[in-house]
């Protein structure tokens, strides 16, 4: 962990740069913010817009920080919403190193215990976080993933495609919508001419989306039904 060091974006939040892979873990421009407009507003709250339900499934390609997780299990909880959550991470950070990032300021103190002390656990099995929220981590790599559940919303937070070209290509997309249920929302700060062609090949509806600060566009894939 001695590439792994804390930085502080423009809107003030933090978060991780990974000097291995040469980039942060969030934008720049406010890690907090992106998490909020790309995640959690895009995706989650735009799912939920037209739908009356009270549970849902989100598949992570990228944990990361958890930050995306914080986010979103705070607003599923606020609204009493069942959070199913699955986070791909093959390379988890420690929970020394996610301590330092003071997400703690983003949620209540009850849920961010609950995530650092449950965290570990999370890499071996599925672990209840409160009465709305579970997690599990899936530590390997996102081409071995596997999973006999479909996913309301994929949240794609891979490092940037100059940096882990692996995780963009078409191999690596096609395995990742395959857990989308049809309906379900696939959202990534990135947009590119492949990967729309991509997803489009995919049968996917692909619309571009405002960016968060720092970027104009943001890209949203909708599965038929």
């Amino acid at each position: 962990m001695s590439n792994l060091s804390i930085v502080t974006t423009a809107d003030g939040s933090k978060t991780i740069f990974n000097a291995q892979v040469g980039e942060n873990y969030h934008s720049k421009h406010g890690a907090l913010q992106e998490s909020q407009h790309v995640f959690l507003n895009a995706g989650l709250r735009y799912y939920l817009a037209d739908k009356e339900q009270n549970d849902i499934s989100i598949l992570e390609v990228g944990l990361g920080t958890g930050l995306n997780f914080l986010l979103s299990a705070e607003y599923c909880a606020a609204k009493q919403i069942e959070l199913n959550y699955v986070g791909i991470e093959a390379f988890p950070l420690t929970e020394e190193m996610i301590a330092q990032t003071g997400y703690d300021e983003y949620v209540s103190s009850t849920l961010w215990n609950n995530f650092m002390q449950n965290y570990p656990q999370s890499l071996q099995q599925s672990v209840r976080l409160n009465p709305f929220v579970q997690l599990q981590t899936a530590h390997t790599q996102l081409i071995n993933f596997q999973s006999d559940q479909l996913f309301d919303v994929i949240y794609f937070d891979a490092f940037a495609s100059i940096h882990q070209p692996e995780m963009w290509n078409e191999e690596a997309i096609a395995h990742t919508v395959q857990f989308l249920k049809p309906g379900g929302v696939f959202v990534t700060y990135a947009i590119t001419g492949n990967l729309k062609r991509m997803l489009k090949a995919l049968g996917l509806k692909v619309e571009k989306a405002p960016g968060a600060p720092g970027k104009r566009e943001m890209l949203r894939a909708t599965k038929p039904l």
